[in-house]
Order: structure tokens, then sequence, then C-alpha cells
């Protein structure tokens, strides 16, 4: 367990701490010069129990207040510690504000200096003290009067300390550790240490390191100031890094975690004004506080009701943030704590995002809080939800894809659909292509590519293909010679153009190799225009295709010859002109036109002189 201490400057956490552990979590000389905590110090109590409690010193005056913040973020306990002699002040308060709105669930109180007072003015200042936590919803474990100096009390509150609960380590989360501390060692290398909020760690695993954004092997590591193989959740942990990386290239607040992810600028949030705070403006300029982190934004005000606030956070740095974590919100000037915020999403929609749907989602979201599987339920109602993303903002080690199941989502690849959104995507699908025959009707439908930059062009190939596959086997839409079309439409030629076919189709001989519209419409015996018109109706309905503007192939033979590009491509690992030219027998030209002809059709791709295949179904044989 780690506890950090709280309250005002000179108060006596430091050295509260020194009598209890026999350390002096003062390490800069700086410090040791004014007699006054300036940045983050650290101590261990070996417990009789067996338990080695980790105490976080933190500063206590208003101008090292964002070197408190980076102390605070995820301990399971604070002490927060009051001198009898000054008793509340506003340090007091805005450290009490603070762990409120970092979510610190149990706090205990140390009445310091409690020999500079009688017991009458220590009962009065407890009870005191119990209704200033009650104003911010809080309770005391305990109030125990204590003093550094003479030693009253000391025993008490260590026992105290060694009775707390430890919070059970959560298997179901992925590490995270927020870094406060880099430095190097002699003989071992670079070192980073900070406070685990979630999950385990062990020797010899791979980390991700944000910040550098590089991977990073686990050599060894100290648990709660002591060698261990692994450490955890609550832990104060120290790790001696391997990899491309030295302490130049790490910052606090920078992140070790199980796996890489994405950063994020712009964030939605369920926001927690703080009473008595100044109101709250669109748009202001404010300081945000994160783990370890410290960087400056702008508050984005959507809309609020009685329980809940939702904003947005624009951020001038990104930051690595999972759903649910917690923010303090300060003002311009770092003199006002303002607000706390909960992480709802990472990456918020860019438009729509005061419509009342969408601010009821958000409701919902922030409703939901650590229940993932409703989580991912609310997100599928509102739109598809990219499963390894849901998990790594969850920080869940569960499979995000059983849940869906055990949801009844419908899920296409990586991506899951609630039932209602999913039947919405197949209306939408058959609808558009409804509007494309009415609109054109003499053409066979659309390609699969073509429907879905029409239909659903935000939608995943996953999703569409999941969707095309489920219409087809419902019989609610057909595909022939890969034109998609609503079963009810059907494109033929009429009597008069099936003779002219019957001629025209001679025309090309039993290789079917190409030909100009005017050497077929000599053969056929006929003219340019009326020939030219036909042969773009045959193509709409598979018969023919055109690799350049009048010069058509019969369809039979361009399968084929794609079959040999996709031949060359798993031989060699692409297609060009010599050896395709080769492979069907015709002139160097004519086989370059072929090749830009499938690169156009999404057969393959160019790469300078080469061809590299794309999708091996184009073409493919019905």
């Amino acid at each position: 367990m780690i506890i950090a201490t709280a309250g005002h400057v000179d108060h006596g956490k430091t050295s509260l701490l020194r009598a209890l552990t026999g350390t002096d979590a003062d390490r800069l000389p700086e410090e040791k010069r004014r007699g006054m905590t300036l940045d983050l110090g650290y101590a261990f109590l070996e417990c009789a129990n067996g338990k080695r409690l980790g105490f976080v010193d933190v500063p206590g005056h208003e101008k090292f207040l964002s070197n408190m913040l980076a102390g605070v973020g995820g301990l399971d306990h604070a002490l927060l510690l009051v001198a009898c002699d000054d008793g509340i002040m506003p340090q007091t308060r805005e450290h009490l504000a603070i762990l409120q709105l970092a979510g610190t669930p149990a706090i205990t109180v140390a009445l310091s200096k409690c020999d500079l007072a009688d017991s009458a003015h220590i009962l009065a200042l407890s009870r005191e003290i119990e209704t200033l936590l009650a104003s911010y919803h809080l309770a005391a474990s305990a109030i125990l009067p204590v003093s550094s100096r003479s030693g009253a009390g000391l025993e008490a509150l260590r026992a105290h300390l060694e009775a707390l609960p430890a919070n059970a380590p959560d298997a179901t989360r992925r590490f995270r550790l927020a870094i406060d501390r880099a430095f190097t060692i002699k003989g071992s290398g670079l070192v980073v240490s900070g406070t685990a909020l979630a999950g385990r760690v062990a020797s010899g695993d791979t980390l991700w390191l944000s910040g550098a954004e590089v991977p990073v092997r686990v050599r060894a590591l100290h648990a709660q100031g002591q060698a261990a193989n692994s450490a955890g959740k609550g832990e104060r942990i120290a790790l001696n890094l391997a990899g491309d990386i030295s302490k130049d290239d790490i910052r606090r607040g920078d992140w070790l975690l199980a796996q890489a992810g994405r950063a994020s600028s712009r964030i939605s949030v369920a926001l927690k004004p703080l009473a008595g705070a100044a109101p709250l403006k669109h748009w202001q300029a404010v300081h945000i506080h994160h783990g370890a982190r410290h960087i400056t934004g702008h508050l984005v005000l959507l809309g609020e009701d009685k329980a809940q606030s939702c904003a947005e956070l624009a951020l001038d740095a990104p930051l690595y943030l999972a759903d649910n974590d917690r923010l303090i919100v300060r003002d311009a000037g770092a003199r006002q704590t303002l607000a706390g915020a909960r992480v709802l999403e990472t990456m918020p929609p860019l438009r729509g995002k005061r419509h009342p749907a969408r601010l009821a989602h958000l409701q919902a979201l922030a409703a939901a809080g650590g229940n993932d599987k409703l989580a991912l339920r609310t997100l599928a109602e509102q739109g598809s939800v990219d499963l390894p993303a849901f998990a790594w903002a969850r920080q869940t080690t569960h499979d995000a894809g059983a849940w869906a199941q055990a949801l009844q989502l419908v899920v296409a690849g990586t991506h899951a659909h609630a039932p209602a959104r999913w039947q919405a995507l197949q209306d939408t699908l058959l609808q558009r292509l409804a509007g494309l025959h009415a609109a054109q009707p003499d053409q066979m439908g659309a390609a699969r590519s073509r429907l879905k930059r029409l239909a659903l062009p935000n939608e995943t190939p996953a999703t569409m293909s999941a969707l095309l596959h489920a219409l087809l086997a419902a019989g609610s839409l057909c595909e022939t010679r890969g034109w998609l079309h609503l079963p009810g439409h059907v494109l033929a030629f009429s009597s008069s153009e099936d003779a002219l076919w019957l001629r025209v189709a001679g025309g090309f001989g039993e290789g079917g190799e190409a030909q100009w519209v005017r050497d077929l419409a000599q053969s056929a015996h006929s003219d340019e225009d009326s020939v030219r018109a036909l042969l773009k109706k045959a193509a709409r309905l598979g018969h023919v295709i055109a690799i350049v503007p009048d010069r058509y192939y019969l369809a039979s033979r361009i399968r084929q010859m794609a079959a040999i590009v996709c031949e060359l491509a798993a031989c060699q690992g692409y297609a060009d002109a010599a050896s395709f030219r080769d492979r069907i027998g015709v002139g160097r030209k004519l086989a370059i036109q072929l090749l830009e002809f499938f690169d156009k059709s999404g057969l393959t791709r160019r790469q300078g002189d080469r061809h590299l295949l794309r999708d091996a179904t184009q073409f493919a044989s019905d």
C-alpha cells in the first residue's frame, strides 16, 4: 500500500514520516537548506505483520502544488496532517478538495504537534475536522493526535496504519505506472520509479515507454524499496530498464504500459466542479493534472444536468489516458482548483457534440463507470466499437470479443455492433442501392467498393463484408458477375440489341482478344455509335470490359489474364510488363495498358515498374 501525505506547509509531514520510518524524505539539498519540502519524497515502513507501507511525502506550499498533485494520483489512502497550533489552513482545504476530486477513498488524520495543545483544544479541533471532511463528502478512518518531537501518539498511528486493509490486486487490468523519477545507477544503468496504478509487472517483461515511444525490457525491479521479482498496483516500484533509451529521453509524467496505445489530444469527461470555486466558462484556459503529468489546455463545456456535467478537454499536449482516469483541473493562473474530471472517451467525435442524443450517450457512459460490459453495450448502441481499442481504453486483460458475444452483439472482424444498429446498416445499404437503381436503371448495380463508398464510407471493410454476406445469404441482395443489385432489378438486351450483340460478339474471335469499337462495327456491318452504346451495356451486363476507351476484351478473357497476374505475383512477388507480355503473347504497349487497367480496377497497385497484388478477389470467376 502507498499512502500520500497531505496538509498545509510546515504542519510536520516530513517530520512525522521521519519519526515513523526513520527516513528523511527531503532528499534535495535545497529542501534541507530551506527546511521545506519542494518535491516528492519517499519513505517505507516495515510493519510487524509483514506488510511494508510506502509513503509519498508531498509539498504543502501552494507554490509547489503541481508537485503535490503528481504524488496523489491513483493512491488508496491519504494521511492528512493538521497542526494543533495552527489548525485548519488554506492548503488543508485545497489538499482535501484535491483528494476528493482524485477519488482517494480513505483518509487518516494526524493532529501533529499535539504537545503544543491541551486535550480540550485537540477535541475541538477533531470535531472541526470532522465537519470539514463531511463538507467534502469524506470521512476519516481515524483522527489521532501525534507529536514527532515527543513521540506521543506515534505507536497508535503506526498500529492504525499497519491495520489498514490493502486493496486486493486486480489481475484483470493491464500494468500502468506513472513515472515521477528517472536516474542512472553505476553498473546497472537507467532506473525509473513511480506508483503502479494497475496490473502487475515482473522481471523480464517488455513494456511500452510513452514519450520516447519505444519498447523497453525490465532487467530488475524493486517494490516498496526492496528487491522483488514482481510487483503491482498500489506499490512504489523502481524498474531497471534495458532498451534504446537514456535518462534524457524520460520526463516526469511518462508512462510504462503493458501495451502500446494512442495518446489523446481531446477527451470527453464527466466534470465535477469544486464547490465554492469560480464558475466554469466555455473555452477557459486551464491547467490539467493526470498521474505525474501537468499540462495546459482548454475546457469545452457541452451541457449539464443536476447530477453530472459533460465537457471536453482540449489538451495542449497529448496524454496517455484510459477510461475512468481522474484528472484535476485548475485555473489558468494555477492558483485555484476548479474541478475534477473523469475520462469518458479518449477519442470523441468531431461533430454533433451538443446534440441531445450525444449528451445522453455521455451520461450513459458516466453511469457505466467501471462496469466494462455495460460500457461496451452503451458504446455499441451508439456506433461500431473497435474491440482492441476498447480493451486498451478500459485497460482490461479480458477478451472484449467474448463480452460482445455474451451481450449478443454482432461481431464483424474486430468491430462489434448492437443488433438494432446492424439492422440499420443493412437497411442503409439496401436503400442506397434502391436509389442507385432508380437513378441508373440501365446499370447492373454497383461493385462492392463503390457501394461501400456510396452507402457506408465510414465502416470497416470487415463490417462491409459481413453485411453483404448476411444480405446475400438472406436473399435480400444478389450479386451477378461482381455487380451487387436488388433481387428485382434485371438488366437485359432488347430483341434488337440481342441480334446486334450476336454479330458483335463474333468479332472477338474464339480467344476474346482486344478489339476496337470501329473494328467491331465494321465486322458487324453497323455504325460505330450503335456498337459503342451496345458495348457499354454489354459491359454492364458483364459480357465485355473496356481496358481503355473504345477498346474491349471479352470478360472471360480479362478473368484469365487476371489469374495470370495473380500467378506471377505468387511466383515472383509482382507482375511487370515483360513477364506479363510473355505469358499472354501480346505486344508491350497492350501489356502495359492491361496492367494499368488492373491497377485502376484494384487488382494490383503500381510500385515503380512493378505491379503488386492488392485484391486477388477482383475478376474472380463467378
